[in-house]
């Protein structure tokens, strides 16, 4: 396992690290005993950061993982939640306010029994760029509660997390210098989409740290396919049908060749996967400390063709 600092956090992270929605059974029920398993499994295998949110599974994620952090010592991690993006009964709902922010904090390490987060972030900005005050108030109201908790030593980092890069670039460039420590993005480093290393030096130049997530692009890189959720185009969703059919025909599963492709960038300090399965855990921890065939990865890329970097809005 190789261990990157996050910018200038003084966090060395594992290049695979554990996104921990699969708790919040987000994709498909699970089962407690063996959630808690799995975070287990992660930890052994040197996986060293942990990333929830009280929006997986309306506050279920948080609650499973902090059963399972009871009973792992706190050294042996980095813990990663975010604020902004909630849900009760099945319904979304989105706050960035400073007061709620912070309360939000405070409910977070009740629910994870612990009593202090490595890092806080700002959960998917573009929500409140649709808001009144947009991605400016997130630059004037929530960023700097949760600096003051920051200066107050309740949390250890700050950042922000967006599937739109654009977005994480402005947030970034209209704040305080030292404000955002770290960005995590999603589906834009994977074999489908690279659009993330446009936007490194800018993070390099910033001293803003980079978490990647979704190594398997939300399901389009995986022999099973998409959920009927997922927001891709029909075409990209087709090719990327088709470059799994290829793998699988290789005998290399497409799966495994999108988690070591995306653990393979060094100036990406993490890269978030997601399983409540402990098996899945295990397998995709040994995927990771393994080379990719690249002249794989590149038919992989041929195959997808004019659909790479093709994205979507997130929901």
């Amino acid at each position: 396992m190789r261990y990157t600092e996050l910018g200038h956090t003084g966090m060395s992270l594992s290049s695979l690290a554990f996104g921990a929605s699969s708790l919040g059974s987000v994709f498909h029920e699970t089962k407690e005993k063996e959630s808690i398993e799995a975070v287990e499994a992660a930890i052994e295998g040197g996986i060293n950061f942990i990333d929830v949110s009280p929006y997986y599974g309306h506050y279920k994620a948080e609650t499973v993982l902090g059963k399972a952090l009871k009973i792992i010592p706190r050294d042996k991690y980095y813990l990663s939640t975010k604020v902004g993006r909630y849900g009760k009964d099945g319904v979304n709902t989105w706050d960035y306010s400073a007061k709620r922010a912070t309360e939000s904090v405070y409910e977070s390490m009740d629910r994870l029994n612990i009593d202090y987060i490595d890092l806080i972030n700002v959960h998917d900005i573009e929500f409140q760029a649709a808001l009144p005050g947009g991605l400016q108030k997130v630059v004037d109201e929530t960023l700097p509660a949760l600096v003051e908790l920051r200066e107050k030593g309740v949390v250890g980092h700050v950042g922000i997390t967006d599937l739109q890069l654009d977005n994480l670039k402005w947030v970034v460039e209209h704040s305080p210098k030292g404000t955002v420590e770290s960005v995590l993005n999603f589906c834009h480093y994977c074999i489908n989409d690279d659009a993330l290393t446009d936007y490194l030096d800018f993070f390099e130049q910033n001293g803003v740290g980079v978490v990647n997530a979704s190594p398997l692009s939300m399901g389009l890189l995986s022999k099973r396919g998409v959920p009927a959720w997922h927001p891709a185009p029909k075409p990209l969703v087709e090719v990327c049908a088709k470059a799994a059919e290829y793998c699988e025909s290789k005998g290399y599963p497409i799966e495994k060749l999108a988690v070591q492709f995306s653990v393979s960038n060094p100036r990406i300090a993490a890269t978030l996967f997601s399983s409540a399965n402990p098996v899945n855990v295990r397998r995709n921890i040994e995927w990771a400390n393994e080379e990719p065939d690249w002249d794989l990865v590149n038919e992989v890329k041929n195959i997808i063709g004019n659909q790479q970097r093709v994205t979507w809005a997130n929901s």
